[in-house]
């Protein structure tokens, strides 16, 4: 748990971005990361589109589009996008 703004967050752990928060309808998903000394909120996803990583094919076509093996940086969207895939 870290504090963000005043409130107490989890680190690491994603969730869904619910109505009435800053970004509903902007994003689908956010997570909270430490970067150095600082949390810092990082939002990602299409709230329009629907996750079908179910399909094999869908699958690899979006991790080789975002390039996923390379993806390192915590603080990114593209890491927590493909980690989610």
């Amino acid at each position: 748990m870290a504090k963000y703004k005043g409130k107490s967050v989890r680190l690491n752990k994603p969730s869904y971005i619910r109505k009435g928060q800053v970004g509903y309808g902007r994003k689908k998903f956010q997570v909270y990361v430490s970067s150095g000394n600082r949390i810092q909120r990082v939002t990602f996803g299409d709230p329009n589109m629907r996750i079908r990583k179910s399909s094999p094919a869908r699958r690899a076509s979006f991790r080789a589009r975002h390039r996923c093996a390379t993806a390192r940086n915590k603080t990114t969207a593209r890491y927590w996008s493909c980690r989610m895939w």
